[in-house]
């Protein structure tokens, strides 16, 4: 019996693709851990002249076979589609291997709803179905066409996923009259096979890469447009009978075709009520950059931001009266509304279009509407100093960006005399700051203490726009007890009192009492304690087989000083030594200072990056590794 147990095991162990097709089983092989293979991805983006427009059409095929169990979970599918993409001609259809051949079953319905969400041009909706009787083994096929009704749109194709592809081909066909260029980014080292040739009146481009692995998917990674391979197509001009159109060469062609959108808003005099809003806002106010502080803040408080748009209302501003009288808009119309209303103050505001740092083009790489998705307004002062309003945010001091949009290039408008282009800075890490000063004592093995904590910039904003919508005192309790974490997880926040709460350009201040229970060990006479509540570099520890960097909001800086009481009849028999460690990513201190009847503890941590590449992940593990060795260090106390 238990030589046959022990040939039943060995034989379980071998895998068994049971009735399986030939193609998944050879699929299987090479790529095990793939829950799903690209066997064939196909696109084709014509281009014509027709009565002197251009006529962009773009058709897809992509093949999949799905590789394990959990192949249901691909079964609902959506396809987004707006104004400026037509959706045209889908069809989907499952294959499911059964007695030694694959059987079609049609995907019969689809339904079309609204997406909403926080993008530039918003009117997007998605047509949504669901491949049928998905399971390990069985195929999809999706094919669809779209028409592209602003050539400035054209999309970028890809030569990666997060599962392997077996052969991916792109075609250009388009009108000899028609020109282009092409921007490649991340392709180096690959094998594409690009190929051109003039057929008849057209020319004809062809990319084409065969067996690329899947891409590993890794949390903080940044955008995939900033991992996986691709070409961003540009139409630079085309020729008709009469004269050459330039559409998509210099940023100067984006300018205009912007500037066409948004030079007829706020024409009309101001609403008299928003008028004396600004009058109001402005009274007393010693000089400009405190009149524009006084209503960038009003329109933050005042103008709820909700994003709505349909076709070319995707890009132009709502006027400012219409916004006023209805206190909401999205990020054009916040631009608007702060336009006119400094304009009302006698002061020049710029309408300033920029891409977030979920896109990775700058302007002159890309200059298509794909290279941004935001509008904002830009105010420079007498020193020639940016400041850049964003009032779709809440809470934001004026001297700092919205966090999404720093280090990114600003396209600020000029009027009809042209443009410039200025790149948001990042904010220092000082800037971004928590001290935290923090008296504690033992009562037995708890650790009993009090403490006050000083939070500024973006980690302030962070709390605000949480704490704005906790609405009982066990909710605000349960999020400091979670921000403030000291020690391990049986801290717990006893009392607490905010200072500056939902201030704008003031710190953010909470006084709070706390306990750890079980917190320091005594051992006969002695006493065991880590003085290390705050292990800030531990979490920034990567993983060493990490394949993408990293990317995160904005820098910080910790600073936490402990005073600790020793108790009475005991005197210090081991305290550690002091630590400081740097390179130009971070930098942490740790400090011991023995008083007479106190230990002063004093650590503190300076993140200077938002992303990490690989390299620099490696140089920030030797630093974390050194400070979590010291992290484990204890104080020793010896009964006298």
């Amino acid at each position: 019996m238990r030589i046959l147990f022990l040939i039943l095991s060995i034989f379980f162990r071998i895998p068994s693709y049971g009735q399986q097709s030939e193609e998944f089983k050879r699929y299987k092989d090479l790529y095990p851990n793939a829950y799903s293979v690209t066997t064939n991805k196909e696109t084709v983006i014509t281009i014509k002249l027709e009565d002197e427009n251009l006529n962009v059409t773009q058709e897809f095929l992509e093949e999949d076979l799905y590789l394990d169990e959990g192949a249901s979970r691909n079964s609902k599918r959506s396809l987004h589609f707006s104004s400026f993409f037509e959706l045209d001609n889908v069809e989907a259809s499952s294959f499911v291997f059964s007695d030694g051949k694959y059987r079609e079953m049609e995907v019969k319905e689809f339904t079309e709803k609204d997406e909403l969400d926080q993008s530039f041009y918003d009117d997007s909706k998605s047509l949504n179905f669901i491949f049928p009787n998905l399971q390990k083994g069985a195929k999809s096929r999706l094919k669809y066409s779209e028409k592209v009704k602003n050539p400035r749109f054209l999309s970028p194709f890809y030569f990666g996923d997060f599962s392997p592809i077996i052969n991916n081909k792109v075609t250009i066909v388009a009108d000899k009259n028609i020109n282009l260029k092409f921007k490649e980014f991340h392709t180096d080292n690959l094998d594409i096979k690009f190929n051109k040739q003039e057929k008849r009146n057209s020319v004809i481009y062809t990319w084409e890469l065969k067996n690329m692995n899947k891409f590993k998917y890794e949390s903080n990674s940044p955008t995939y447009k900033k991992i996986f391979p691709h070409i961003v197509p540009i139409i630079t001009s085309y020729k008709t009978k009469n004269n050459t159109v330039a559409l998509a060469n210099e940023v100067d062609d984006l300018y205009k075709w912007y500037y066409s959108l948004v030079k007829n808003i706020n024409k009309d005099a101001p609403d008299e009520e928003l008028v004396a809003v600004v009058n109001d806002l402005t009274a007393n106010k010693p000089n400009d950059f405190e009149k524009v502080k006084a209503i960038y803040y009003w329109a933050q408080k005042n103008i709820k931001y909700i994003a709505f748009e349909y076709a070319l209302g995707g890009f132009i501003p709502r006027q400012a009266n219409d916004v006023f009288k209805k206190k909401y808009g999205d990020c054009k119309d916040n631009s608007s509304i702060l336009y006119q209303m400094l304009e009302i103050a006698g002061i020049k505001g710029d309408l300033t279009w920029i891409g977030t740092r979920k896109i990775p083009y700058s302007y002159d790489e890309v200059p298509t509407p794909i290279v941004d998705n935001h509008m904002i307004l830009s105010y420079t002062d007498e020193k020639d100093n940016t400041y850049f309003l964003d009032a779709t945010g809440r809470f934001i001091p004026i001297d700092y960006p919205t966090p999404f949009i720093q280090g990114k290039e600003a396209l600020i408008s000029q009027g009809e005399s042209g443009f410039v282009i200025k790149k948001v800075p990042v904010v220092p890490a000082k800037k971004n700051t928590v001290i935290d000063t923090t008296v504690v004592s033992l009562e037995g093995e708890n650790l009993v203490g009090s403490s006050k904590v000083e939070i500024s910039g973006y980690r302030k904003l962070d709390c605000f726009n949480i704490l704005e919508n906790i609405t009982t005192d066990d909710k605000t309790k349960t999020f400091y007890i979670k921000q403030f974490e000291k020690g391990n997880n049986k801290f717990i926040v006893d009392t607490y009192e905010a200072t500056n709460l939902f201030d704008y350009d003031k710190n953010f201040i909470v006084d709070y009492t706390f306990n750890i229970d079980g917190y320091a060990k005594q051992l006969g006479d002695e006493i065991y304690i880590n003085l290390n509540l705050n292990k800030e570099l531990t979490p920034y520890k990567m993983d060493d087989d990490r394949k993408n960097e990293i990317e995160y909001e904005y820098k910080n800086y910790f600073n936490y000083t402990t005073t600790f009481n020793i108790p009475e009849g005991y005197s210090i028999d081991y305290i550690p030594e002091n630590i400081s460690v740097s390179n130009d990513l971070v930098s942490s201190n740790i400090t011991y200072t023995k008083n007479e009847n106190t230990i002063t503890y004093k650590h503190d941590a300076l993140f200077n990056f938002i992303n990490l590449s690989l390299e620099e992940q490696k140089e920030l593990n030797s630093i974390v590794k050194t400070i979590n060795k010291a992290y484990k260090e204890v104080i020793v106390l010896k009964k006298n």
